[in-house]
């Protein structure tokens, strides 16, 4: 292969921007052209429909490419394309191709040409975006493949010749980056992390002789040579050391605890132990642990959670309080482990204990809505206050900031919670424990006779615990709790379907809030987002709607790992019980009832409109409210909703 193809497929590539330029969009599009040429000598294409989908492109905002225009109107088929990528090679730059398939957009590779360039490493440009998170390994070694028609290869150490394997050193494959995997008809099939590297394949052929050139991707070679390097711990890892073990674990709490993780999965697969982190609410791989190995972390986890070692046939649960060197904070965990085909799947939630809390104002509700939480609702002398969402959507942090409000030296605040996530000074804060018969039922038996002025039951799960509730505020107590419901509305109707009587939940629900996470588009890479026609339509609105909308999207950073988004903001709902929702409730009307009559006289306003105008303040984008909030009802324009929430 000359040199200039070398260059071409991994080597730097230009910007993108400049639309006159070679590497440009026009110039892109050009060198495209061979694609479509490919097409039409296929007999995928012809002249007529390209002639026109080259009009549709013209005309189109945004950034899709002629390839995906073509894809749209259905004059080409994905199958299509790779078998004819497949067929030949592609002389197409790798970036340039890159883009035209739409795997990734203009500037992803401006980012990535910008990292390469900073890079005190020479790295090709596959590297770059496969480490910034631009693209995955799996989509780059598939277009690589088509690029230089190579067949593409699974590393599997189980399935690759062992005698071949040993024939030399592990450095040996360290240093020119290839593996042998098999021998067929006296010829040896070799998989290269760098098929253009002439020294690799010049040594591969003077170990091996003739050899077959397959591509094979780095995160599955290096896999295979840790394996080769400790294989005597593989296959003694019931023997693990027990300090290996140990700092294995420390080490892990650390760096979660480091990259602000909530919760930690460990997962046994069919051949590794997987672990991923939840970061702004989105699960990421960290990384893949030895198979064997599963066994002694699972029982490292369970003495230090007070767990059963013993038991591996019933789930269990437990809690860890861990000092971490790094921050010299102790973290409290959660532990919950989970029998699955493959062994035990653990994960731990790291909890807040301290330092985390909000105030009321800092929520990220928007001025008016926080002034009727707090008038209508948090100041009213009794009642219950219920703050409904799923799991890991910051309903916790909402009712602590509830209960910093309303604590002070009048007031006698108590709680039953599983487990307390966050110390308050001042507050009798109860964490259950049944393991002493310390139970829910319990405790809430117990908490009328402490002469509290509001009582904190930390979760509703049955209608035991939504009795005591409503018990409780007919009483004359304030009560605050969680539910785990869709949005506010839902609130009411899940109280109702636990047989609590319609007249009970209009007379002491004053107020329910919902809320979602959403992530926060990175301030550092930000710029601004044209929204196309498809998302205005997505949203319910016209083609007028959204012009003047300050819409932005993360480009992606180092400082956000490449994903464009950085921290979490809360959208809210709240429903704040007035007459005529009361009478719908004691009606049993539908939800949709409920919630026009809501929107009509409460001034709700929906989960959906409060995302919608943190996307076009900047704080968030459309992506993430697509992502996250439900649809129920269409969206009222912007300048309503300004209106109701105070912003303008």
């Amino acid at each position: 292969m000359d040199k200039q193809k070398v260059l071409n497929v991994m080597g730097t590539e230009q910007p993108a921007g400049n639309a006159k330029g070679p590497e440009g969009a026009s110039g892109r599009a050009e060198q495209a052209g061979v694609i479509y040429e490919m097409l039409i000598d296929k007999g995928y294409l012809d002249q007529e429909k390209l002639k026109y989908a080259k009009r549709v492109h013209s005309k189109l905002p945004g950034n899709k490419t002629l390839t995906q225009v073509l894809q749209e109107l259905k004059y080409i088929t994905s199958e299509q394309l790779r078998d004819t990528l497949s067929a030949s090679k592609v002389n197409l730059k790798l970036g340039a191709l890159l883009v035209e398939l739409g795997l990734i957009t203009d500037n992803d590779l401006k980012t990535a040409i910008g990292l390469q360039k900073g890079s005190a490493v020479r790295k090709t440009i596959g590297e770059v975006l496969v480490e910034g998170g631009l693209i995955e390994e799996r989509s780059l070694l598939e277009v690589l493949s088509f690029q230089l028609g190579l067949p593409y290869c699974e590393l599997e150490i189980g399935r690759m010749d062992a005698n071949l394997l040993r024939k030399v050193p592990t450095k040996w494959y360290v240093l020119h980056n290839f593996l042998p995997v098999g021998r067929v008809d006296g010829e040896v099939t070799v998989a290269f992390v760098d098929p253009l590297n002439h020294e690799s394949h010049e040594a591969a052929g003077k170990v091996f002789g003739e050899i077959r050139q397959v591509l094979c991707s780095k995160s599955e070679f290096d896999k295979v040579l840790r394996a080769l390097e400790n294989e005597a711990i593989l296959l003694n890892a019931s023997q693990a050391d027990e300090k290996t073990v140990v700092g294995m674990v420390n080490a892990l709490l650390e760096e979660a605890a480091s990259y602000g993780a909530s919760d930690i999965h460990i997962e046994p697969m069919k051949d590794r132990i997987r672990v991923r982190f939840r970061l702004d609410g989105v699960l990421v791989h960290f990384k893949d642990l030895p198979l064997q190995m599963g066994p002694s972390i699972t029982s490292r986890l369970k003495i230090m959670a007070k767990a059963d070692i013993a038991e591996r046939r019933r789930h269990q649960d437990g809690r860890i309080q861990f000092d971490d060197p790094r921050s010299g904070a102790t973290l409290d965990l959660r532990v919950s482990f989970y029998v699955t085909v493959w062994g035990e799947n653990t994960v731990l939630r790291l909890l807040g204990r301290t330092g985390l809390l909000l105030g009321l104002s800092e929520i990220g509700m928007y001025p008016k809505m926080l002034e009727r939480f707090k008038f209508d609702a948090l100041d009213i002398p009794c009642g219950v206050i219920l703050v409904t969402g799923p799991t890991g959507s910051g309903k916790t942090t909402t009712l602590y900031s509830s209960i910093n409000y309303l604590a002070s030296m009048e007031t006698s605040i108590i709680t039953v919670e599983d487990p307390v996530e966050y110390l308050i000074d001042g507050i009798s804060q109860c964490s259950i424990d049944p393991k002493i018969h310390l139970t829910f039922e319990e405790s809430l038996k117990h908490v009328v006779r402490q002469d509290p002025d509001v009582i904190v039951i930390g979760e509703i799960r049955d209608r035991f615990s939504a009795e005591t509730c409503i018990q409780a505020s007919l009483t004359g107590h304030k009560v605050i709790s969680t539910f785990h419901t869709e949005d506010s509305i839902g609130g009411l109707i899940r109280l109702l379907n636990m047989n609590i009587e319609a007249f009970l939940v209009s007379s002491t629900v004053v107020c329910v809030v919902a809320q979602r996470l959403l992530r926060k588009v990175c301030p550092k890479c930000s710029e601004d987002y044209i929204p196309q026609p498809s998302d205005i339509r997505r949203l319910g609105y016209g083609a007028n709607d959204a012009k003047g909308l300050g819409f932005k999207i993360g480009r992606g950073c180092s400082e956000c790992r490449f994903t464009g988004y950085k921290g979490r903001v809360a959208v809210f709902e709240l429903l704040v019980l007035n007459e005529p929702v009361k009478d719908a409730i004691l009606n049993k009307r539908t939800s949709y009832d409920i919630r026009r009559i809501s929107t009509e006289t409460s001034g709700l306003v929906t989960l959906l409109e409060d995302g919608i105008m943190k996307a076009a303040s900047g704080i968030t984008s459309i992506q993430e409210v697509f992502r996250s909030l439900p649809r129920v009802a269409k969206p009222r324009p912007v300048h309503e909703l300004r209106r109701l929430l105070g912003t303008e």
